[in-house]
């Protein structure tokens, strides 16, 4: 049983016309967001700066940006946002191999040095307590400018607070976020956990 309860979408117009944005980048309007809108000013509050973050300015792709999003809700433990962030990295074009290979990403040559300065300081970003250090600040400096290494830190705050809401309130997990768990992640021992209907 999930903490709170999710509301229907149309539950707040508003947030509704927001959430059109998810549409785009999981297929449906997460039940994060449906929980949030008890309180409307949390969930337009919310997407706005979901939309912010993942907005491109430099060299961090949208698929990148959810590669960044996975390591950090997989630093957490939180499978819903491990999910919804394999299946977000493939609806924005990240390559097969990226996928089938996410766990192995200090490794495996789908992953190029900026990638893994990227992921490497979302995993010790992520952390509690905090991991970065100054060898992994030299990394990300010389791969990414400081206008990138603020959307990628953005990145990861953002699912800090996602991987923070979702494990506490026990969020269903959609159907959609499900699938993909399955297809990437349940090789390597991903399940619904808590967050199964």
């Amino acid at each position: 049983m999930p903490l709170v309860t999710p509301l229907d979408p149309n539950a707040d117009p508003e947030t509704r016309k927001l959430a059109k944005f998810f549409d785009e980048t999981l297929g449906f309007c997460p039940n994060s967001v449906l929980t949030m809108q008890r309180r409307p000013a949390i969930s337009k509050a919310f997407i706005q700066l979901n939309m912010a973050v993942m907005e491109n300015h430099g060299k961090v792709t949208s698929a990148l940006k959810r590669m960044i999003a996975w390591v950090s809700s997989n630093a957490t433990g939180c499978r819903y946002c491990q999910a919804h962030a394999i299946r977000a990295a493939e609806r924005y074009g990240a390559e097969q191999r990226q996928l089938e290979n996410i766990w192995e990403y200090r490794t495996h040559s789908a992953f190029s040095d900026a990638e893994r300065a990227a992921l490497d300081f979302a995993l010790a970003a992520s952390q509690v307590p905090n991991t970065v250090d100054a060898d992994l600040a030299a990394r990300l400096h010389e791969h990414w400018d400081e206008g990138e290494i603020v959307e990628i830190l953005g990145v990861i705050s953002l699912f800090g607070f996602l991987n923070r809401w979702n494990d506490s309130m026990g969020t269903p997990i959609e159907s959609g976020a499900v699938e993909s768990g399955e297809k990437y992640l349940s090789r390597y021992g991903w399940e619904q956990g808590k967050h199964g209907c």
